[in-house]
Formats: C-alpha cells, sequence, structure tokens
C-alpha cells in the first residue's frame, strides 16, 4: 500500500492540484486530513479522501473517514474533535474502535509520526502554514505486512531524510 496524506492547506489548490498530478497514478489512496477551506465538490479537493477540519464550511465533509485501503484499515480525521494538540489518547480510543490500522490527522500544522499499540498515528503537518518546522510539509506512507515506512517531503516534493520512520510489524 502506498499512500499520500496531506493536511491544512487553508484554502490553497495549487498545492493540492500539483500534488494529485504528481502522485495519482503511483498511490492506492491520497488523503486531506482537514481545513482545505474548499467545498466538498471543489475539483482540487476532489481526487482526495478528504474530512472536515475546524476551518471548513461545508457540512457534506464527513468528520471522520473509515475506509479499506490495499487491504488496510484507515482511519482520517482532522484532530480537532479528539484533542490531539494535548494527546492521541481520544484518538487512540476512537481508532481502536473502529479497528483501524493507520490513522492519518491533522489540526496542529507539526509533523510527526508513531506507532502505538500496532495502530500508526501520522500528522503530515501542513501544506500552507507549518509549525515547529519552516517546511511547508506533507506525506507518503508505504506499509506490507512487515513493514511501514514514513517519509515527509517539502511542497518542493524533497525528502526530508532526517524524518524518515520504519516500524516494524
Amino acid at each position: 500500500m502506498k499512500l499520500l496524506v496531506v493536511s491544512d492547506s487553508h484554502g490553497s489548490k495549487e498545492e493540492l492540484l500539483e500534488l494529485s498530478e504528481k502522485y495519482q497514478s503511483t498511490v492506492d489512496a491520497m488523503i486531506h486530513c482537514g481545513d482545505s477551506e474548499l467545498s466538498a465538490d471543489d475539483q482540487s479537493l476532489s481526487p482526495y479522501l478528504a474530512v472536515r477540519g475546524n476551518c471548513d464550511m461545508d457540512a457534506r465533509l464527513p468528520e471522520d473517514l473509515v475506509e479499506k485501503v490495499a487491504g488496510h484499515s484507515l482511519m482520517v480525521t482532522h484532530g480537532h474533535l479528539y484533542g490531539i494538540k494535548m494527546s492521541l489518547m481520544k484518538l487512540r480510543y476512537k481508532a481502536e474502535e473502529v479497528g483501524a490500522q493507520f490513522v492519518f490527522f491533522g489540526h496542529s500544522h507539526t509533523l510527526g509520526a508513531e506507532l502505538n499499540n500496532g495502530i500508526l498515528f501520522l500528522n503530515p503537518g501542513s501544506i500552507l502554514l507549518p509549525r515547529g518546522r519552516r517546511e511547508r510539509t506533507y506525506a507518503l506512507v508505504e506499509a506490507n505486512d512487515q513493514e511501514i515506512k514514513v517519509r515527509f517531503l517539502t511542497h518542493a516534493h524533497v525528502v526530508l531524510d532526517e524524518l524518515t520512520q520504519s516500524f516494524q510489524l
């Protein structure tokens, strides 16, 4: 399984269009973790499995998505409803409740990935307004039955090698 994960684009369509053109034919799914500030039917958002963030006004976007992609169970949410700036505990409980193996979220604009109780939790950072780093980022996730590899890239598609992580399953 290979996924593109992006979040917190805050109205910027260009980055979303560029990412979808670059990756659409090479990934199993493209995910947007909310705060796109676009309508659910906006052409630049349509290639993505997208959720509603605290800055999104279109109620047609769901708060959470649970999807099967290439045999893996994914949960996508923005994170504001789970208090992710304080702790991932509420999000972990929800992930366990829905049987998610991968949880993708945004909201904090701070990138990070961790394996907790066999579940990957990943925040790709923000493609427009990062916090904690200068680089505007997104993530690529590759997984098989033995390993998950996470790479963070800048909006200019430069891999941040020092942030690449592998998790053994």
